[in-house]
């Protein structure tokens, strides 16, 4: 099969709610012909099967996620993007092009400036190491949800949901919805919260999966040593998100040991000169609007780009010490303009963070409240500007 080659300014790959108010920005600002590429039949993201309210950030009336995609998707349009589903990027031909393919056929499209805004994905059961026979009736929360809202198929009478993240009481509304009754949640951690009604089994594992042809249980085992047995036909897999990385990887593209995603600056400048990185992409799950703002704000850092301005040198790495997990940027190139995301792996009370550069103190807070690990705290960026730019890795530690 041929395969045509054609240059466009600006290629923001995935139109989810980071590309598409990027592509919004650019293309109402003038930037040129800036195109998104979707590999789903529809743009929008993930929120296009998340029925719920509560998109929209702080703009209220709250949306519901498929309104909140749909004009996402519109607000591109009519800015001057163009948006183009069913197209698939399956790696990389020269620093800044790309091989793409779709129903239309082969392209090679080379750009000014590349845009990863893939996303990420919950990891399904194989990733997790749950044992068992593979039987129908294991989902993550986004295949329940696109088989509930987007196709309208059973997923099953008796089900389990393992997680107690936010986007867990979301799986037991869906299952709900479909007429599925939820036994239990279960999570691996000493606490959580779900629906009234539900079960909730902390400091608790699936260690096994049982069932020829369907789903007929799953085994648990708790913390203390007790073991036991819950009957079910569907088990839903939540949170537990990790980037959608592998175009970065195969463009040799430096990646973060804690977000698992590109590993970028403040602008959201990767290790390679040209290519940008957005949203969840970078680091797993936060909210469609927390994403669409990354992305709005990438707008300026490519615009720069395309008027020529130099592409900086990587900077200090910005690590993390347990229990923090990961930190979004991670690299150091000039004062952060944005709040640092920061993750916790366990929950912590009213922490006291801290930064360090080669046994420097750079900066110190107590941070108030309550830290759970489904949420990011957000750093101010000021203390950046007392980074030593040519010095060793900055390590953020809770004292």
């Amino acid at each position: 099969m041929n395969r045509t080659s054609r240059m466009v300014d600006v290629l923001v790959i995935g139109a989810g709610p980071a590309g598409l108010a990027l592509a919004a920005g650019l293309a109402g600002a003038g930037a040129g012909r800036v195109e998104v590429l979707e590999r789903e039949r529809e743009a929008g993201g993930v929120p296009r099967h998340c029925h719920h309210g509560g998109f929209g950030g702080f703009v209220r009336p709250w949306l519901t996620g498929p309104v909140y995609a749909r004009r996402s998707t519109e607000a591109a349009v009519a800015a001057g993007a163009a948006v183009r589903t069913g197209v698939t990027a399956t790696g990389w031909a020269g620093p800044l092009s790309l091989e793409t393919t779709s129903p239309a056929g082969l392209e090679r499209i080379t750009a000014r400036a590349v845009v990863l805004a893939t996303g990420a994905r919950e990891r399904p059961r194989s990733a997790r190491l749950v044992p068992g026979s593979r039987p129908a009736g294991v989902l993550t929360t986004g295949e329940l949800q696109q088989s509930v809202h987007l196709y309208g198929q059973e997923v099953g009478r008796r089900a389990v949901v393992v997680g107690a993240e936010p986007v867990a009481r979301h799986a037991v509304r869906t299952l709900r919805r479909a007429g599925a009754e939820v036994v239990a949640v279960v999570t691996e951690r000493p606490r959580g919260t779900v629906l009234p009604g539900v079960a909730l089994l902390t400091a608790t594992t699936v260690t096994e999966l049982r069932g020829r042809g369907r789903l007929s249980g799953v085994a648990v085992r708790h913390q203390d040593g007790r073991s036991g047995w819950l009957a079910c036909d569907t088990v839903v897999f939540t949170g537990d998100w990790i980037p959608d990385h592998e175009l970065a990887r195969r463009g040799g593209i430096t990646l973060d040991p804690g977000t698992r995603g590109p590993a970028v600056d403040a602008c959201f400048r990767t290790s390679a000169p040209g290519v940008f990185a957005v949203g969840n992409a970078l680091h797993g799950i936060e909210p469609a609007a927390a994403a669409a703002s990354e992305g709005a704000a990438a707008a300026a850092a490519v615009r720069a780009q395309l008027s020529g301005a130099p592409w900086p040198d990587p900077g200090p790495r910005l690590l993390v010490r347990p229990p923090l997990v990961w930190v979004a940027p991670n690299r150091i190139t000039g004062t952060a303009g944005r709040p640092l995301l920061l993750r916790s792996g366990e929950p912590l009370t009213a922490p006291v963070v801290t930064a360090h550069q080669d046994g420097r103190l750079l900066w110190r807070r107590r941070l108030p409240g309550r830290v759970s690990p489904s949420r990011s705290l957000r750093l101010p960026p000021g203390w950046t500007a007392r980074v030593d730019r040519a010095g060793g890795p900055v390590v953020l530690g809770i004292a």
